[in-house]
């Protein structure tokens, strides 16, 4: 035996299915930009200043996931500096990668700023 275990779905005690992070990724956003810990995802794409795509080990069944994204800037936790990519310039997640921006602002298409911290999860 493997040691692994196999099932079809986690279900809480009514029956309904519950959900898990099927994705999860703590990285550094500014200078030379690398994970710092995560699960399911294999490396961070640096796509220039505050642009980056993250690329999952296993692809998702699907890109009908939800993300969790926010930032650490200097001594502040940041969420409203962090947006999906895929909402503000069209760039619609796929089974294997979320593109992530972070921006001065979430209201229009500012240009990018590099954060020291992004962290991205993904349930589906």
């Amino acid at each position: 035996m493997s040691g692994n275990v196999k099932f079809d779905k986690w279900v809480n005690d009514d029956n309904s299915e519950n959900y898990k992070c099927r994705a999860w990724v703590s990285f550094i956003g500014s200078g030379t930009v690398a994970i710092r810990a995560s699960g399911n995802v294999a490396s961070i794409t640096d796509n220039g200043t505050g642009d980056y795509t993250v690329n999952f080990t296993t692809a998702m069944p699907d890109a009908n996931y939800a993300t969790q994204i926010s930032a650490w800037y200097g001594s502040d936790v940041v969420t409203s500096l962090v947006v999906p990519v895929g909402l503000k310039r069209g760039q619609a997640p796929t089974t294997s990668t979320v593109r992530v921006q972070t921006s001065n602002t979430v209201w229009n298409n500012s240009s990018g700023v590099n954060v020291d911290g992004i962290y991205v999860s993904v349930f589906r």
